[in-house]
């Protein structure tokens, strides 16, 4: 099984187009290299401590989007059309 999908999804829809070069590859390392989502996810949700080859500032920005302070609801992922706009 995987973690929700939708902590991913959402997070990388609020803040992908606004990621510098460096930013977007530290995210693209941080989505393909850890061998487990639910690595990431602990990380993220603070479970477990983050290694440091992999506590960047997007990991950072990961970890304070899962705190979810404004209490958004996140019941489903959403639509990829985001994938496709062009940066505003």
């Amino acid at each position: 099984t995987h973690p929700d999908p939708s902590l991913f999804s959402l997070f990388a829809k609020e803040n992908l187009a606004r990621m510098s070069k460096e930013q977007l590859n530290h995210y693209d390392r941080l989505i393909n290299e850890p061998s487990n989502d639910w690595d990431i996810y602990y990380w993220a949700t603070e479970a477990k401590p983050t290694p440091p080859e992999f506590d960047t500032d997007v990991m950072a920005m990961l970890r304070e989007f899962a705190k979810n302070r404004n209490r958004e609801q996140r019941l489903r992922q959403p639509d990829l059309e985001y994938l496709f706009e062009p940066p505003r």
